[in-house]
């Protein structure tokens, strides 16, 4: 029986959409499971009533002893944040129960993103999130064990390496440019300015919470665009930055430059650029049009899905201030994901996902670089509510050791966060 018969068959029942939704993916996994799949073990480690998920995937969720993950919690789903939409940040303690810890709240959060909720590196026990204080974006730094918090006057978006700078773009503009990823509750004062020069990616010392701006949305509409002509920025075109990263060893920075141009129907076009912390020598990396989600493998390597001559829509491996572009997986990852390295595998490990396919369902999974062998951590099904700005993406993340997943998903409670062990399939 096909997806689509099934799910007729189990309406025809008398069963909701999203009864049917579940029973559905239960019943895709233990197909799955009856044939030749053999899936790992994964369990829910947040449960309603309230709503559940994390931060990016690209974030460090795990604690140093891989027993804490960072979650944010919400009371409803379905619509867009609003600036009197609060949610609470916590973290589930996996090695007693699953127990909800509360850390505290946040007024400056997205469904894609959260708050950028994350375990500052270098640190045993400090958290770091996003949150709105009356006129202005703030971040907070909390120590999980001793309890003391201080609060920075300015939000960031990646943290370095070494956890002593972080980087913003701008929240107020990406709250129009780019729903579901800025914050709401201030109005961006250039949002009439197409490409303006007091504004744009802000370097920021994570110890006195002074800010510097280092390259604005004019330094990148300054920089020729190289890429497919249908793509090009014209005069008329609006800019922001999204999505920055810093490299493994403090140098580099990582963002993508993007922009509308009124007449066309694409929402978006992007150029891949990385850049020194102090905003100079900036590199377009990717000058297609493309690219997407990203990871650093190594200080000169960055991995992404982008759209490059050679195989059009892949993921490729780039090096940093060079044209050497490699495909990855080309023939079995084909489909854009949210991916990164597994750790302690020696960059050999990949996981990644997939957004819902035909019949809704998302596609966990890993990804063997030497052995080209993709293996599945599970089917889920995302409802059709799940689309657009507050979809439920999975945004798989693993712990510091490469032997668990968390991964969110709406397939049975709404969006809750699940946990799924790896260390057989990575580590043997």
């Amino acid at each position: 029986m096909t997806s689509y018969s099934r799910r007729a068959f189990l309406q025809s029942l008398g069963l909701s959409f999203t009864a049917c939704q579940f029973l559905q993916q239960r019943l895709w996994a233990q197909d799955a499971s009856s044939t030749t799949e053999k899936l790992p073990p994964v369990r829910a480690i947040t449960h309603g009533p309230k709503f559940h998920w994390r931060g990016y995937y690209d974030k460090l969720l795990f604690d140093p002893t891989n027993q804490l993950v960072l979650a944010n919690e919400v009371d409803f789903e379905g619509r867009s944040p609003t600036a009197d939409d609060t949610i609470r940040v916590g973290m589930v303690d996996t090695s007693d129960h699953d127990r909800w810890i509360e850390l505290g709240s946040s007024s400056a959060w997205n469904w894609q993103q959260g708050c950028m909720l994350q375990w500052v590196p270098g640190t045993a026990s400090q958290v770091a999130w996003n949150d709105r204080d009356g006129d202005r974006f703030v971040s907070h730094i909390l120590d999980v064990q001793t309890g003391k918090r201080r609060t920075l006057p300015v939000p960031f978006y990646c943290l370095s390496s070494d956890g002593q700078t972080a980087f913003a773009p701008d929240f107020r503009r990406l709250n129009d440019t780019r729903p579901g990823y800025g914050y709401a509750g201030i109005v961006d004062p250039n949002r009439d300015v197409l490409a303006p020069d007091d504004a744009g990616l802000w370097r920021i010392n994570l110890q006195t919470g002074q800010q510097e701006l280092i390259f604005s949305f004019a330094d990148a509409a300054q920089i020729p665009y190289l890429g497919r002509e249908e793509a090009a920025f014209r005069p008329q075109s609006k800019h922001w930055f999204n999505h920055l990263l810093c490299n493994p060893d403090g140098s580099r920075l990582f963002f993508l430059h993007r922009w509308h141009t009124p007449g066309f129907k694409q929402a978006f076009f992007t150029r891949a650029i990385t850049i020194n912390y102090d905003g100079s020598d900036p590199y377009v990396l990717d000058p297609h049009g493309g690219t997407s989600h990203f990871v650093w493998r190594d200080p000169q390597h960055i991995f992404a899905w982008a759209w490059h001559p050679s195989l059009m829509d892949r993921f490729y491996l780039y090096e940093d201030h060079t044209e050497h572009v490699t495909p990855v997986g080309p023939d079995v990852m084909t489909k854009n994901g949210h991916n990164t390295y597994v750790p302690g595998t020696d960059n050999t490990w990949v996981l990644n996902d997939t957004y819902p396919d035909a019949a809704g369902i998302q596609h966990p999974y890993l990804y063997h670089i030497p052995t080209n062998r993709r293996v599945p951590l599970g089917h889920f099904v995302s409802p059709r509510e799940y689309r657009g700005e507050w979809r439920c993406d999975n945004h798989p993340s693993a712990s510091r050791d490469g032997k668990s997943v968390v991964f969110d998903s709406p397939h049975a409670d709404g969006r809750q966060v699940y946990l799924a062990e790896i260390g057989e399939i990575v580590h043997g």
